[in-house]
Formats: C-alpha cells, structure tokens, sequence
C-alpha cells in the first residue's frame, strides 16, 4: 500500500533518488501504482528528472526540495514523483522531448515537469531559483501559478492530451536512398573552425558527430573530414576541460575556449573519448594522444570501477564540500613552488576562473610533476561517486578497450575487454538482460551496445563465443524492441505501459542512438531480412531531423557500403 503522505525514496536503489530520501518533500518512486494514485485522486504530478552528479540538481535539491515551506506546496497540491535518468532514460526522453515541445528549445537537468491526473504533461521547465532572478520565476510562485491554473482549467488541460502525444510522434518522408554527404556537409559549415565544437557557449565535445566526420575521412581521404577532429582533439587534451593531473574529460566546457569546465566526469564521455582518440591515431599515427589514451584509461580502471561487482559505475560530481571544482582546482600558492611547472601548463598567480588556477597543457608534463600534482590533490575530499553500474556504458567501455589493445598491440587491454565481459554476463545474465538495477527494465542502447561490444571482441580474439551470443541477443533484440510496422526500433520494450508515449528516438543523445548502432550490428552479422527495412525507415527520418541523427548517417552509409560491395561474409563485416 502507497503511503502518498510520506517520502517514499529510501528504499531505492538510485543514488540520485537516495539524495533525496530525506526531503521534506514527499517523493515517490515512478511506477504505475502511483501514477493510478494520481489518476484516483485527480490530482496533477510533479516530475522532476536529474542524476546524483548533476550541479544544478544539487542547488535546486537545496534551496526549495529541503525547504519547508515549498515542500508543503508541493505536498498540498500535487503528487510528487523524482526519476533518476540514467535508471529511466526512456522517461528523460518522452518529457525532455515534450520540454522542447513546450518551449522550442533544448531541456537539461534537473527537468522540472508539471502533469496532469493521467500522467500527461501540460507545463515544463527545468531549474527554478527559490527566489526570482535572472528572468527566472520563484519556484514558489510557480507551484502556486500551477497550482491555480490547474484547478480552474482542469478539463481544458485533460482535453489537450491528444494534441500533445500528436505533436510529439516523428515525422518521416516517403525517401528511402539518398546522397548522405550533403547532411555530413550542413554539420561541417555549422562547426567552431578554429576551436572545435559548436561555436559559442557552452561546449560539449560532440563525440557522435566527430566520429562520424572521421568514418567519412577513412572513406574519401577527403582532409576537409579530418581537420574538424584534430581541431577538437587537441583542444579537449590541451585545455581545461581535460584534467591534466589524473586524466579523464569533464563533461562540458561553460565557455568557448574549453577552458573552464562543468566538472563532472562521466563514464560515457570518457569512453567515447578513448574510442575517438583511438580511431584518430590509427589514421593519424600521431604519437601526442597516446599518453592521453593510456592516461584516461588508467583514470577510469582506477577510479571508475566499483568494488562489488568489478564493473564501472556511472559519474563523479561537479562538487565536493559543497563548492563546484574544488577538488580539480588550484591555488597559486599551492603548486608555485613546483620546479619548472610553467614550462608545462599556463600558470598565472591570479588564476583563470575565480581566483583559481583550471591547469592548461603547454606542453606534455613529466611524470615527477603530475606526482607532486596528485599529492597536492590527494589532501583534498573527492567528490560524490555515483557507482551505479550501467549495461550500455559498460559495453562501450569494452568496445574502447577493443579499440586501445590494437592501438598500442597491448593484450594487457585485450584481457581487461575479456574480463569486464565476463563481469556484464555474470551481472546482466545474456538471458535476461537489464539496465541498471531493475530486471523487468532493459532499452535498445543496452542490447545494442552489448552486442557490438560482444561483436569487437569477436573480432578481436576470433572466439566464436562472443558471435553466438551477439546473435542470440540481436534476436531477442527484434522480439523485444522492432516495431515491424513502422520499421524501428523503440527505446524500451514493446510491452512497456507507464509512460503515455511510445517513445521512438532516433537522436543521438549522450550516446550514439540505438537504432543506428543496432544497424551496424545487423550489417555486421549479415541479417539482411531487417537491415534493408531498418535502414529505409532511418532514411525517412534523416530528412527531417538530419541535425540529431549524425550516428545514423554513418550507418546508412556503412550499409550502403556493404551491400554495394558486398563485403559481408559469414562472419560479419568490419566497420
């Protein structure tokens, strides 16, 4: 029995929903139960979405979820419900979608949604000050408006369901083969020519868009390919949103000179990051980012991985005791008396972003000045780890390991894909595959991941293991997620019914989106009964949302590729 008068967070498993556990708030966990509570009590839903590493969660979290008066806003007026993204990306995605419905412009985190009884949204925001500033509205005064507007114009908001679950259905054109180069083109002319990335502010590394630049690089030798990524290569391992003391890439930069970061490190950044640099070097044979390789690498082996199961967890905060970048930040008094540091980063007394010094690569330090480094910094408290352990980011990481032990011919890598593999069945058992904590949870990015995980190390060790298995899961892949009358894949599984929406996502996100990886997949095992359809379908789309689907214009060329040439044989193809 639901208790909607109490907190109900503390026996979940997510770290992200653990933080809220003693909020005065009365959080409930997303299930169906409580939406028919909302459904019986005709009451509107607060759903608010974020991460246990997320900055602005944090503040928000402290100034109105902790906060006695909100909370009994909150509690009067609407049934409360907190979703940890990464646990439930198929949710993030419905309501960040409907985010941009709303408002015409991209979401973020914490993603503050206001639904109505049936779980419908009909109002979206994201981070809301306790008190008004910046053009920002009161959280307070937004419970109230809502609150208000609710009561008076109930039926109204129940009667706009249908338009909004219409608005969000993809559209697609009728195309079904087309010249690709031009969308890659489009992408090229909207780059930062001189410091990568999208020009202006913030700056994410793109990773989706990058790899894909260098696919079609490999392909035409073209330069005009290949420039944007040693552009961006060498601004992410020079500048600061690198950490040049222990290695690993932050999650974005806030400024367009990619100096001062939003200090999260992300394991799916820093895989990608290791693929990325990896693919660069085989084409390149630039010796520079060998170091940055092994040094993320070690990074992650050694921070990253949790003690229970052996696997890696999902992030690391922005924060620790409380204040943003503390931890990877510098006093000049701190490292002035270091021998000859200048030499190696931009060192300037005054510092580079509020008094403190964010180290800036001049040149490749020795390792006698990272020690002192590590030692300075080891006398600090790190930040918040979220050690929640993810299938699909588990299976990237493999992939990249694949990718680093043919890079520097190390088996020493190959083992470490071998033995993180062994952990990912012994944890998500290849008979029932799961995402995170729950079994009955499990989205194409899993499967699809897995399997071209599995695919690598096939290819890599010829063991024909990890074939079999990819098929078997390709297989239940198509029972699961293909919707065979529209020729996709949905995010989650077919049978899935607490959301309102039927969530169909072809964008990239923070990671390639599943259905082009699952094309991939298909191409490389050879199943021609799904790939022609599959790749037909992704076309359609391509025209209309060519900005967000960059993975997929690799894969509808690698097909392309295949079936012109015919390069699949009974063991697959290679990307």
């Amino acid at each position: 029995m639901i208790d909607l008068n109490k907190n109900n967070l503390a026996a979940d498993p997510s770290p992200y929903l653990q933080q809220h556990k003693d909020n005065p708030v009365n959080w409930q966990v997303w299930n169906r139960d409580v939406l028919n509570k909302a459904k019986q009590n005709k009451k509107p839903i607060i759903l608010s979405i974020g991460y246990a590493s997320c900055h602005w969660c944090h503040v928000m979290a402290h100034e109105s979820f902790e906060d006695q008066a909100t909370s009994r806003l909150m509690n009067d007026n609407f049934i409360n419900i907190k979703v940890d993204r990464e646990e439930r990306p198929d949710i993030d995605f419905v309501f960040q979608s409907s985010f941009q419905l709303f408002n015409n412009s991209s979401g973020g985190w914490p993603l503050t949604m206001f639904l109505d009884e049936n779980a419908v949204p009909f109002m979206a925001g994201t981070y809301f000050p306790k008190i008004s500033q910046h053009g920002l509205p009161s959280f307070k005064d937004v419970l109230e408006s809502v609150h208000k507007v609710y009561e008076e114009q109930r039926e109204k908001i129940l009667q706009q369901s249908g338009l909004i679950t219409k608005n969000l259905s993809l559209g697609k054109n009728p195309v079904v083969k087309q010249d690709l180069l031009p969308f890659i083109d489009s992408i090229i002319i909207n780059l930062d020519e001189k410091k990568g990335g999208y020009k202006g502010a913030p700056k994410f590394p793109l990773f989706n868009i990058y790899q894909t630049l260098l696919y079609f690089y490999n392909k035409s030798q073209n330069k005009k390919y290949l420039e944007p990524v040693t552009i961006i290569l060498k601004q992410l391992c020079t500048r600061g949103i690198y950490d040049q003391v222990e290695g690993g890439l932050c999650r974005y930069a806030t400024d367009e000179n990619w100096t001062i970061p939003h200090f999260e490190k992300m394991l799916y950044d820093n895989a990608q990051f290791v693929s990325l640099l990896c693919d660069y070097f085989t084409v390149t044979k630039d010796k520079y980012f060998l170091n940055k390789i092994s040094q993320t690498i070690n990074f992650i082996e050694e921070q990253f991985k949790n003690e229970e199961d052996g696997l890696l967890g999902s992030a690391y905060d922005a924060d620790s005791d409380g204040e943003e970048g503390k931890y990877y930040t510098f006093n000049y008094e701190e490292i002035k008396n270091i021998k000859s540091i200048n030499e190696y980063f931009n060192i300037k007394p005054e510092g580079n972003w509020e008094g403190k010094i964010i180290l800036e690569e001049i040149r490749s330090p020795n390792q006698l000045i990272l020690d002192q480094l590590v030692e300075i910094r080891s006398k600090k408290n790190k930040p918040f780890f979220d050690k929640k352990t993810q299938l699909d980011l588990n299976s990237l990481w493999v992939s990249s390991l694949v990718k680093a032990s043919k890079v520097f011919e190390n088996k020493s890598y190959l083992n470490s894909a071998i033995d993180y593999m062994d952990k990912i069945e012994k944890k998500f058992s290849l008979n029932d595959i799961f995402h995170c904590n729950f079994k009955s949870v499990a989205f194409i990015e899993d499967y699809a991941m897995l399997i071209a995980s599995l695919l690598d190390l096939h290819e890599a060790t010829l063991n024909i293991k990890y074939k079999i298995s990819a098929t078997q899961l390709k297989d239940q892949a198509i029972q699961l997620f293909y919707l065979k009358d529209q020729n996709i894949f949905q995010k989650n599984k077919k049978d899935s019914n607490d959301i309102f929406f039927k969530p169909i996502d072809i964008s990239d996100h923070t990671i390639p989106n599943g259905n082009s990886i699952m094309l991939m997949n298909l191409v490389r095992l050879n199943d021609q009964k799904y790939t022609s359809s599959l790749t037909n379908s992704l076309n359609g789309y391509l025209n209309i949302y060519k900005s967000f689907m960059v993975s997929s214009i690799r894969a509808i060329d690698f097909y392309n590729e295949n079936s012109i040439k015919m390069k699949c044989g009974p063991d697959g193809c290679k990307i």
